[in-house]
């Protein structure tokens, strides 16, 4: 996956289209990650009268798609491309500058 923690994102598609912001997890084998503000959703929570808790309603971010963020570079969505150096190290580059991420 191209895409890491940390990273900051703009949403390309769907629902929260536009929508900046970073990457608060990647889970790699569903190939989703979860953006910070992006795709919330509502939780319900049930009340537990035994250890005093009230139910509530919580508001918290879903993973979404991988190939629905791009990585932002100067305001602008980019490709990410790999380049190899000298010592054997793979490096993330932008396509659109070749700039190291």
């Amino acid at each position: 996956m191209k895409i890491k923690k940390n990273d900051e994102v703009i949403v390309i598609a769907g629902k929260d289209k536009g929508a900046t912001g970073k990457v608060i997890r990647a889970i790699p084998k569903e190939e989703r990650v979860v953006v910070e503000g992006v795709n919330l959703i509502k939780k319900h929570k049930k009340a537990n009268p035994a250890g005093g808790q009230q139910g509530e309603v919580v508001t918290k971010e879903a993973p979404i798609h991988v190939s629905n963020v791009a990585i932002v570079e100067d305001g602008n969505p980019v490709r990410v491309g790999y380049r190899f150096e000298e010592d054997g190290t793979k490096v993330r580059i932008s396509r659109r500058t070749g700039k190291d991420i």
